[in-house]
């Protein structure tokens, strides 16, 4: 399972954010409940998922706000993941690197993908996938199975 970082650090503001606000408190109210000292731009930074937060500190928030940081983080990695196993990443430019001649179609619609600027990494849902695997005249199982020896390829 591929991490996006800067999703991550955005949800991961957002709960805490919603976690104070919850708690009635303002930016300036939670740094003063913390044991080491915080500015309030480093937390608004926190909040907006603009600055990587280290354990150590995400615990103090949490702990501050009376909230256990494995909970934060399941919520997190729930808004992040839920719908994981219904979903497939790619990374576009190990199709295009690939030569089975099974996922040309792929191959030619990942090309332009790119030539207009889009991402290399994607998601498809369970429905794109049966459409690409018939379009590549496969079963959605090989097509999967294909798509993640491409992507472990280049671990």
């Amino acid at each position: 399972m591929l991490i996006d970082t800067d999703a991550y650090q955005r949800v991961l503001g957002e709960e805490l954010r919603k976690l104070r606000t919850k708690l009635g408190w303002t930016r300036k109210e939670l740094g003063e409940r913390l044991q080491s000292g915080i500015s309030l731009q480093t937390l608004a930074t926190y909040e907006l998922g603009t600055r990587q937060c280290s354990v150590v500190r995400l615990a103090e928030l949490c702990m501050a706000m009376g909230e256990l940081p494995q909970n934060l983080l399941a919520r997190v990695h729930d808004r992040l993941f839920a719908h994981e196993a219904d979903q497939m990443r790619v990374d576009l430019a190990d199709v295009i690197a690939d030569e089975q001649p099974e996922l040309l179609p792929l191959r030619r619609w990942a090309r332009g993908r790119l030539a207009s600027g889009g991402s290399t990494d994607v998601r498809f849902d369970r429905a794109t996938l049966e459409q690409l695997a018939a379009l590549c005249d496969l079963r959605v199982e090989e097509l999967i199975t294909r798509l993640r020896k491409l992507s472990a390829a280049t671990l």
